[in-house]
């Protein structure tokens, strides 16, 4: 499944490739060179986490304090991915442009294959 994201800053598009073992490999490897530069990140990284996770279910919290919630989350991410080599680094960016090129692309083959399946049907 395609999980795009927006960056913390807002101007790119994050499409997350899902292949664990290589992130958790590298990550371990950071965290045997520098233990606590790296326990610091993954435990404010937790926090960040669980906040976003309580503001979005929360029924007081506001659009605004979410939206907030979700950023820090996505840079105490970016920080840590900051602490690993670039192979490691699986996240895709791209431009809201091609980001909206994407969405198009995937709707018209969801609805090519919805409409083959329905006539598959009938």
């Amino acid at each position: 499944m395609i999980r795009p994201q927006l960056t913390a800053d807002g101007l790119a598009v994050r499409l997350a490739d899902d292949r664990p073992d290589v992130l958790l490999d590298e990550l371990a490897a950071a965290y045997a060179r520098d233990p606590e530069t790296v326990a610091a990140l993954l435990a404010a990284h937790a926090d960040a986490i669980e906040a976003a996770d309580d503001a979005q279910c929360s029924p007081y919290a506001t659009d605004y304090g979410r939206a907030m919630s979700r950023a820090e989350a996505d840079g105490t991410r970016d920080a840590l991915y900051g602490e690993l080599p670039p192979p490691a680094v699986l996240d895709h960016l791209i431009t809201p442009r091609e980001a909206v090129a994407l969405a198009d692309i995937l709707t018209a083959r969801a609805a090519r294959a919805h409409l083959a399946n329905q006539e598959h049907r009938a």
